[in-house]
């Protein structure tokens, strides 16, 4: 069992299977929640997200090697590389590309449920694999075999993807092979770079990655509809300018 958990990858194996898990419970319960109550309970996710976000942000703000000028230079280049590149757009045509494969509805109730089905995969895609539990956590499972945070991570998870299945439907179900993708190869980089990563870059990620998920709660909260891939690249960035900075 031990060996289990010090997996690098069970984690990740989990984190996947509770996103499965609960956009299979959503479907199922779909037709039974009415519109109302689906609108009320994405407010109360979008509201928990922009806790999460806040928090992450502020605590990474905290480390004493925080530079408060460097998240901004990291946000305002990453989105910049992030438009020019229109990772939004890529994201989106892979989700309609999924949908397409699963989709046999007529032309017409397609284009509609075509959609849905897209935005809720970008929106499960984004929610689940941004922010400071997913960096850190595929860092500690990396580096060290601790999954605590994804273990933890997954929980949550779980209880988000019930409530984004019953509002999007299908899209946040296979929003699970991106999860299982993003967070493997986190894990895999994560050792990779083991030798040169700091508690200052990990931090300054930490930090951009929270500012992030403020993004997706506001999106999921119906205030903005900000296209959140965009700003991708200035987790990396962030990384880098702690390298120099």
């Amino acid at each position: 069992m031990d060996k289990l958990l010090t997996f690098p990858y069970s984690g990740v194996i989990f984190n996947t299977l509770t996103v499965i898990v609960g956009s299979l419970i959503g479907l199922a319960f779909k037709k039974g929640f009415p519109k109302k109550l689906t609108d009320a309970v994405m407010c109360g996710i979008g509201l928990c997200t922009i806790y999460i976000g806040i928090s992450g942000a502020l605590s990474a703000g905290s480390d004493p090697e925080a530079n408060p000028v460097m998240p901004i230079i990291a946000v305002a280049l990453g989105v910049l590389l992030g438009t020019l590149i229109d990772i939004d757009r890529h994201l989106t045509r892979l989700g309609d590309a999924v949908e397409r494969k699963f989709s046999k509805q007529s032309a017409a109730d397609n284009n509609e449920h075509k959609g849905k089905i897209a935005e809720g995969f970008v929106s499960a895609c984004l929610l689940f694999c941004v922010g400071s539990m997913t960096i850190v956590g595929g860092i500690n499972a990396g580096v060290s075999g601790d999954n605590t945070l994804y273990f933890t991570k997954g929980t949550l998870d779980l209880v988000s993807s019930i409530a984004l299945s019953v509002s999007f439907g299908i899209g946040v179900l296979l929003s699970a092979s991106f999860v299982l993708l993003f967070q493997g190869g986190l894990v895999l980089a994560a050792g990779l770079i083991e030798p040169y990563l700091t508690s200052h870059m990990i931090a300054e990620m930490n930090c951009v990655g929270s500012l992030l998920i403020v993004i997706i709660g506001l999106n999921l909260m119906g205030i903005t509809k900000i296209k959140v891939a965009n700003f991708l690249p200035a987790i990396l960035i962030a990384m880098l300018l702690a390298m120099v900075m």
